[in-house]
């Protein structure tokens, strides 16, 4: 018997396998911390920039400075990099006025506990923070029309800033192909229209629109067209292991240092498919596993490894329940995912509705697998309301699992479902 611990919540979620069932546990070989300190890492970067100069060099002159960070489903670790980075900018412009303003794209807004919690409490103190909202038009401003012909709407700031720089981190994205870099700006500030509109079903069905992929991937083509037209000079990436601490950074020109975090990404994050009866996963926990809505994407890599009529077990706390009333109504308001998947693909770009590009996602993995949400007795209703199955522990999870398919089902276990690249 293996006994395995997955993320969950702000702990940790254990499972028994038996040996003979076991087809694998596939773990990212992410980077050893080494001596160097989180802090150290990006210093180093933010001294030494790709493709671009110093950040303090760009913000010389510049008395509007819009810095743009991620907000709480992302576990950034700003209380470590945004005062550094507000260190660099005021090395060049000791004067400026600095507006730092939090990339919620569709997201609720964030919270300001939230906020204390993420930058600390010195900057919010300090600082003068904005939360973006993507519902607000009367924020926004056009800037043109993006390559798939959708309106490019951005948040005015945008405009009101003589410098637009961006921090945030790069991890394996399951229809962007790499977060990080041009997602700050598409879909982090922009207006609703402008992301459902590159989110739309076309683009989200596209073989290209995938885990690790950028090539001819048409929703990062948007992304970073959008990146451009709003004047995006500089980034500030990390990358961060399972216990969220800074293993790389990168910093400089927002595509060339972009590129060079997603392959690092890429070396630390692929890992060999296996295919099994069954796979066990996670969100990576707290904050990516408050609701179903962030969980779909840990539920992508085990799709990739379980069986057509297999078993997908996703392990999630899902503090914040199913993380949107419009993407639980495309379930809860339907028979069965193959209606979601039916009505979906049947909407033109131009009349994409809100969060039906998870929903798509969610559905095709419900139509390729049984489903069981591992969570806690208060969400057992709405996962059954989405057709789910509920368990309470992933032990039960995996006993039903077994019960569908045989006590003899094999397993495949992928404790953090973010964080990895399946090829």
């Amino acid at each position: 018997m293996t006994t395995l611990s997955l993320p969950y919540g702000r702990g940790q979620m254990v499972v028994h396998v038996q040996d003979a069932h076991l087809k694998g546990v596939l773990r990212p070989a992410h980077q050893e911390r080494g001596t160097e300190t989180e802090e150290a890492m990006v210093r180093s970067a933010l001294s030494a920039p790709i493709a671009s100069s110093r950040l303090s060099e760009l913000a010389k002159g510049k008395s509007k400075i819009l810095v743009i960070t991620s907000d709480h489903t992302r576990p950034v670790p700003s209380h470590i990099t945004m005062p550094l980075y507000l260190e660099e900018i005021r090395k060049g412009s000791p004067n400026a006025e600095i507006r730092i303003l939090i990339a919620t794209g569709m997201h609720r807004p964030t919270t300001e506990a939230e906020l204390r919690q993420k930058l600390g409490d010195k900057i919010v103190n300090d600082e003068q923070i904005v939360v973006h909202d993507a519902q607000k038009d009367e924020d926004m401003v056009r800037l043109g029309t993006l390559p798939s012909g959708g309106e490019l709407w951005l948040n005015r700031l945008i405009t009101w800033a003589e410098l637009v720089v961006s921090e945030g981190f790069i991890e394996p994205h399951f229809f962007a192909g790499f977060s990080g870099g041009r997602k700050s700006i598409l879909p982090g500030v922009a207006s609703r229209k402008t992301v459902l509109y590159n989110h739309n079903a076309q683009f989200i069905k596209s073989p290209y629109a995938a885990q690790g992929s950028l090539a001819e991937n048409p929703i990062h083509q948007d992304m970073l067209f959008a990146a451009q037209k709003a004047g995006l000079r500089f980034i500030l990436n990390v990358l961060i292991d399972a216990d969220k601490r800074i293993v790389a950074a990168v910093a400089g020109d927002p595509v060339q240092a972009h590129a060079e975090g997603c392959k690092l990404c890429g070396e630390a994050t692929k890992v060999q498919r296996v295919t099994a009866d069954i796979a066990i996963t996670s969100n990576g926990g707290y904050p990516l596993d408050q609701n179903v809505y962030q969980s779909v994407k840990g539920m992508t890599a085990a799709e990739s490894c379980v069986r057509p009529g297999g078993v997908i077990i996703m392990c999630a706390a899902l503090g914040d329940g199913h993380g949107g009333e419009s993407f639980f109504r495309w379930f809860a308001d339907r028979d069965n995912a193959a209606q979601v998947t039916r009505d979906i693909e049947n909407i033109q770009p131009g009349d994409t509705r809100m969060d039906q590009w998870e929903a798509q996602i969610l559905a095709r993995v419900m139509n390729h697998a049984t489903c069981i949400f591992v969570t806690g007795e208060e969400n057992r209703a709405l996962v059954e309301q989405m057709h789910l199955r509920w368990a309470a522990t992933a032990d039960d999870a995996l006993a039903q699992a077994q019960e569908l398919l045989g006590p003899d089902a094999t397993v495949a276990v992928i404790p953090d479902g973010v964080g990895v690249i399946i090829q």
